[in-house]
């Protein structure tokens, strides 16, 4: 077309028009081309070329150079055969004519135009039959077909489980959405895609099997076989131009397997089938001189023999049907008869069926019968069609609905600002196409499952796994889980199916990436990481647990069981990091591994000991009649002192271990169970579970190192009085917070007694006397040590009472 000065192609499909379209373009200009579908329609005013769909190209050529009829054996199509006939008969350029279809056509095109050439394009690959394979064996690059959109769906679910998913086409869809999803299956994102015959026409696809789902389909009148031909025209889309392809069927589900005849597989591999010998037709310039008279010359039959009338179409039961009602009663005169003759070959995109598609054409008429459609009415039936939400089918029924305005849009005499209505209908559609192939990506494509399905196979060095700043493990962008400090945790999105694959991928490239992630760690000398329930721990997982060791600051470190996932050479100097780690995050308790080491230390004598294991049992602190001090040599208490060792009224305590910050390791590191009090405050609210380091004050609790500090001001109070009886000040209890009465609760413990003052007469003026105290210690004898018994001679502790003496 493009080597002559004008010309025009009709196309079978809106689809095709608009590809061609944009190759020719590319070669002449938008200034140049034209696009004319029922639903669009680009027309420069110095258009030389037209791309037409077969409905919408000129009857007669429309005087270009060059005309052209894309797949003109659709001539034999039930529905549409009569538009393709007229075309073949009376489209014809002024220099040069060219009909493109298949050779079963050759016959009748003989027959009718004696004087045209018959060139023929063999096909260049073979075409070869491959039997039935299960879904489960299917080559990658295949496309499998169905002839329902229950079947399609249920194929395209089980890929989706089985292999990661596939792009779906259709007959109902929209151009855009078709092409979208064919893009997805063209760009290798999936391997799969499942279609209906829709797929036979118009798409050049990079196919190199074919599968039959059915080998039957409903032709809109019954259930029937597919001819050979028809099998032809879906099966040639596996391998193009010098790639062979294979065919064959599916085998799936619990009914029989469809299988191809023999005479069927080898029509189809040796491209030899039964001639057409019959074209549907219908006149293509009736009489508008009444509806009766326009009814009856659409009935009308042929006068070729090759030609046989038409089966009833929906735009004549459309029209029969209005015709016998009240709404036809004006439709009077030519002009009249032709205007309603269009309203009724309004396509029906919606695929209702006459009937209903009669209503609409009905309410569309009303408005059409006055003149034009207003503005307002057409923007506001647009306005309600623009919207995404919905399931699959839901945004079919609107993509159908807004196409019937799109093409009602385009008529020249039927809308007011028809260029603006339709700009606005072709834009919704876009948005619903958009929306539609969302839906059907989200329903049927599982595109972590198609990377992984493509990567596992390789070298797992090179499978594209990379880590997100945020922990998520992806695989091409796409999450197969996450990673929690050295721990992997497969996607919860995912199947069950899917967890074992996702687990295997994660595995593989987990080496790498714990590498990485361990050495960046080890470089910023574990920022992060806390010690917690004995364990450390990093961004709330476990890195290690800590055992006991030679002494509190040395606990022995074992690796978490995810560290082994890494390396050895790196899981040894990660687990030297945290050693390294650990000992200066344990410096705050230097004091109790002193401690330890006296309680080691021979030379200390067994009552020191005795009682350096009662304070390393209490973590700092034991209660003065719990700590055996009535045994210990006063010749001791200095060496005791010198390791930080306070000898109090009521505990015996290290008061460099009642700070917070080595109380806080002592909870962390699970040595002490007791509840925690981070700030260590002098005084706190008592209750049954003391934190540790304080002991109980009436309703209060005071903080060991405090509580002596108020008994020993109370005791020097006692030794600068020469009466037995004296005054305390409260003044430092107080301030520390603690009440009175509680205050009185500690100094009882501590052997003082209080002796209320008098209270003022009523008559009388002046301070209230102050509480008298007196120290009265506790006078209980120590406990008898019961008589040694002399074992009998003959018992078994006869040795042992020799070595004891």
């Amino acid at each position: 077309m493009c080597a002559h000065s004008s010309g025009a192609i009709g196309f079978p499909l809106r689809l095709l028009a608009r590809e061609v379209y944009d190759r020719v373009v590319a070669i002449k200009g938008e200034s140049q081309v034209a696009l004319i579908t029922g639903e669009e329609r680009i027309e420069p005013a110095s258009a030389r070329y037209f791309c037409c769909t077969a409905e919408a190209m000129p009857r007669d050529g429309g005087g270009h150079a060059f005309v052209a009829l894309d797949e003109a054996q659709l001539s034999a199509d039930r529905e549409r055969g009569h538009v393709f006939t007229d075309r073949l008969l009376h489209a014809r350029g002024r220099e040069e004519t060219m009909l493109l279809g298949a050779a079963t056509l050759e016959p009748v095109v003989r027959s009718l135009i004696p004087r045209a050439e018959i060139i023929e394009r063999p096909r260049f690959s073979t075409l070869t039959h491959a039997g039935a394979r299960k879904l489960s064996r299917l080559p990658p690059r295949s496309a499998i077909v169905a002839f329902s959109v229950e079947q399609v769906y249920a194929v395209a679910e089980m890929l989706r489980r089985f292999r990661g998913g596939a792009a779906v086409v259709m007959g109902a869809l929209s151009p855009e959405t078709r092409n979208k999803q064919v893009s997805m299956f063209q760009s290798g994102e999936v391997d799969y895609i499942v279609a209906t015959d829709a797929i036979g026409m118009g798409l050049n696809l990079d196919v190199t099997h074919v599968a039959f789902a059915s080998l039957t389909k409903f032709d809109g009148v019954r259930q029937r076989r597919l001819a050979p031909a028809e099998m032809a025209q879906i099966a040639g889309r596996a391998g193009r131009h010098q790639k062979d392809g294979t065919f064959g069927t599916l085998a799936a589900g619990k009914g029989p397997v469809p299988e191809f005849t023999d005479e069927e597989v080898y029509a189809i591999e040796e491209h030899r089938f039964a001639p057409l010998t019959k074209l549907f037709w219908r006149e293509a310039e009736p009489r508008f001189d009444s509806l009766r008279t326009l009814i009856a010359d659409l009935e009308a039959s042929p006068a070729q023999p090759e030609l046989v009338p038409a089966p009833e179409a929906i735009d004549l039961a459309v029209l029969k049907r209005l015709a016998d009602e009240p709404i036809a009663d004006s439709v009077k005169g030519a002009g009249l008869v032709r205007r309603f003759w269009e309203a009724c070959s309004l396509p029906d995109f919606r695929q209702l069926g006459p009937d209903v598609h009669a209503r609409f054409v009905a309410r569309l008429w009303q408005d059409l019968a006055q003149g034009h459609l207003g503005a307002d009415y057409v923007a506001a039936r647009i306005a309600e069609l623009d919207r995404v939400q919905g399931d699959i089918d839901t945004l079919q029924g609107r993509i159908a609905a807004i196409r019937s305005w799109a093409y009602i849009c385009q008529r020249p005499d039927w809308v007011l600002a028809r260029d603006e209505m339709a700009a606005r209908a072709r834009a919704v559609e876009a948005r619903l196409s958009d929306a539609l192939h969302a839906r059907l990506t989200e329903r049927f494509v599982n595109r972590r499952t198609t990377i992984l399905m493509k990567s596992l196979g390789t070298d797992p060095a090179l499978l594209p796994v990379t880590l997100a700043e945020d922990g998520a493990l992806l695989v091409e962008d796409e999450p197969i889980g996450h990673v929690e400090g050295f721990r992997f945790k497969v996607d919860h999105t995912a199947s069950h199916g899917d967890r074992k694959m996702l687990l295997a991928a994660g595995e593989k490239a987990l080496p790498r990436i714990l590498s990485d992630r361990a050495e960046a760690l080890i470089a910023s000398q574990m920022e992060g990481a806390s010690l917690d329930r004995g364990a450390i721990r990093w961004q709330g997982q476990e890195l290690a647990r800590l055992e006991p060791g030679p002494d509190a600051v040395h606990p022995r470190i074992v690796p978490a069981r995810e560290l082994h996932a890494l390396p050895e050479a790196v899981r040894e100097r990660l687990v030297q990091a945290l050693a390294a780690w650990l000992a200066a995050a344990l410096a705050p308790l230097e004091p109790l591994a002193k401690l330890e080491e006296a309680a080691r230390n021979p030379e200390a004598g067994s009552q020191a000991r005795a009682l350096l294991l009662g304070l390393i049992g209490g973590h700092g602190f034991v209660a003065r009649e719990k700590a055996g001090i009535e045994h210990l040599p006063k010749d001791m208490r200095p060496f005791l002192r010198r390791l930080g060792v306070t000898f109090g009224a009521l505990d015996v305590f290290a008061p460099a271990l009642l700070k917070p910050a080595p109380r806080a390791l002592l909870h962390a590191l699970g040595y002490d169970r007791r509840p925690l009090q981070e700030a260590m405050q002098p005084v706190i609210d008592g209750g049954k579970a003391l934190p540790a380091g304080y002991r109980p004050a009436g309703r209060q609790a005071v903080r060991v190192d405090m509580a002596e500090k108020i008994l020993r001001a109370a005791h020097q109070t006692r030794g600068e009085v020469k009466t037995r009886r004296f005054v305390l000040d409260q003044a430092l209890a107080v301030s520390t917070g603690l009440t009175p009465e509680n205050w009185h609760r500690l100094l009882g413990a501590a052997g003082f007694r209080r002796l209320p003052a008098r209270k003022l007469a009523e008559s009388a003026f002046g301070p209230p006397a102050p509480d008298l105290w007196e120290w009265r210690p506790s006078r209980r004898p120590p406990a008898k040590r019961p008589p040694d018994r002399k074992p009998p001679a003959n018992g078994a502790f006869a040795a042992l009472a020799d070595l004891v003496r």
